[in-house]
């Protein structure tokens, strides 16, 4: 049986203590035997120097923002989409969440557990790789079942990019800078959602204003599928970029027992961090459940609010990309920059809490415009409503990641966040879309009411999520608290 203790340094995770948040495993489930935590060793690297954790940010978010890039243009193309395929709400739902999701179901984990062990940026730039590609060649689907087998492949871009880059990020910079570090990452993020919208919108625009391209061999093209392939090839470049990345040295591992301290076990069974996560489910079952509802939300209503703008107020695709694409660069960065340092701030004034107690208020104050904006009777009204949720949603990302990690093994770091992201992606987009779309197809029986659809899924979702974010704040807080006190006695 493996027995483990922790090292202790910077930029400390929590596997265990004397208190409620204790043991990285439980011995009554026949889990590992814990020992009493002890100082970093004296051969621990130093940090990595400003310019290359900041340049390694940089390069993080740029494969960031090109696997979301993929997210936000397929929402700008429902309408040529379902036109040519000739399919329904429900089935354009499938091609935006499940489809993408299924793949991430069944190669998720066994990423995370190469991410926790293996090279990340390797990881990264494989993974960005495939992702350009899947996307690229999805412009070539002449069917239904042909666009569906090409989005599950893009599902492992998502798979691959946000484990390997959160754990590199948390390995690049000491715990009291990562909520900053996290925004920045985002704006990876912010960037692909605003370049699909705005660019996308943009070349969507042109290409359909084409008549229809025809190629040799390929064929004949419509103005989507030539914008899915002018969206995916670029991603290639990020892909290659990401071998320039400095590898930072792994931090806050568990260590065997009776070894060197340097001899870091590898591989944690993944019993182990079953077991980790089941033993301190007061902090992270809250962040998991209010997290994959609020992703439900948050996709869903990003998924159909393209479609919600030209069906009530008769926008063209160019004007929602353009208006919508320039509040993902400005709202969405100020957000969560805001976010990280009202999160650092709290912490500054002795709140153990301050992540989590962030992201609780940010969801509270994002809930009335997040249900009332589809309600509005003018396109002005709905686009201010829509601005406020955005800048409160979006300032809960920086404070939630960096609480994830912070209380995380490093050995555990990818696993532990392929689970959350698992629940987060799966949950969210996978059943954000086709939530909205049941409403509209068979509730309201009319795809002219998906405001009515989307304020009634929002209503009840966000309100389960302020909920149950409410009940994890206190355990994190205490968990916190202990880690704290065990740096002390470090």
């Amino acid at each position: 049986m493996l027995a483990v203790r922790r090292r202790f340094d910077n930029n400390q995770s929590l596997a265990e203590s004397d208190g409620n948040f204790v043991k990285s495993a439980s011995p009554a489930m026949g889990s590992a035997d814990v020992t009493t935590p002890e100082p970093a060793p004296s051969t621990v690297e130093p940090w990595p120097s400003p310019g290359q954790a900041w340049y390694g940010v940089f390069v993080l978010a740029l494969g960031l923002m090109v696997t979301y890039l993929d997210r936000g243009i397929l929402s700008l193309l429902v309408e040529p989409i379902k036109r040519d395929l000739h399919i329904s709400d429900t089935q354009m739902s499938l091609l935006m969440g499940f489809a993408f999701v299924l793949f991430y179901l069944l190669v998720a984990f066994p990423i995370a557990r190469l991410v926790d062990y293996q090279s990340r940026r390797a990881i990264l730039g494989v993974g960005t790789a495939i992702w350009s590609l899947t996307t690229a060649i999805s412009g070539l689907a002449r069917t239904f079942g042909q666009l569906f087998a090409c989005r599950v492949g893009s599902g492992v871009g998502a798979a691959c990019s946000s484990p390997a880059s959160f754990s590199m990020l948390a390995d690049l910079f000491p715990r009291e800078k990562l909520p900053r570090a996290f925004a920045v990452l985002f704006f990876g993020m912010f960037l692909g959602e605003g370049i699909a919208l705005i660019v996308g919108g943009t070349l969507a625009g042109l290409f359909m204003r084409l008549s229809p391209v025809t190629l040799p061999v390929i064929g004949t093209l419509h103005g989507w599928q030539l914008t899915l392939i002018a969206i995916g090839l670029p991603g290639l470049l990020v892909a290659a970029l990401m071998a320039t990345v400095h590898e930072p040295a792994r931090r806050g591992q568990m260590v065997v027992r009776d070894f060197p301290a340097t001899a870091a076990p590898k591989r944690i069974p993944v019993k182990e961090v079953l077991a980790f996560v089941w033993k301190n489910s007061g902090v992270f079952l809250p962040m998991f459940a209010s997290m994959g509802i609020s992703a439900t939300m948050g996709f869903g209503i990003r998924s159909w609010a393209p479609s919600f703008y030209i069906r009530t107020f008769h926008w063209t695709v160019a004007r929602y990309g353009l208006v919508q694409g320039l509040l993902s660069l400005t709202v969405m960065p100020i957000g969560a920059l805001t976010g990280s340092l009202m999160a650092e701030r709290l912490a500054r004034m002795g709140y153990d809490d301050a992540n989590m107690r962030t992201v609780f208020i940010g969801q509270l104050m994002a809930l009335p415009g997040m249900i009332l904006f589809p309600l509005m009777p003018t396109a002005a009204l709905s686009i201010a409503l829509s601005t406020s949720y955005t800048f409160f949603t979006f300032w809960t990302n920086a404070p939630m990641n960096a609480a994830l990690q912070i209380v995380t093994p490093n050995q555990m770091r990818g696993q532990v966040t392929a689970l959350f992201l698992f629940i987060y992606n799966v949950i969210g987009f996978g059943l954000g879309p086709t939530i909205v779309a049941l409403f509209t197809d068979y509730l309201f029986h009319s795809d002219r009411m998906l405001g009515y659809s989307m304020a009634v899924a929002t209503f009840t979702l966000g309100s389960a999520t302020a909920v149950i974010m409410w009940f994890g704040v206190r355990p994190y807080g205490r968990a916190m608290a202990q880690l704290k006190a065990q740096e002390k006695l470090g």
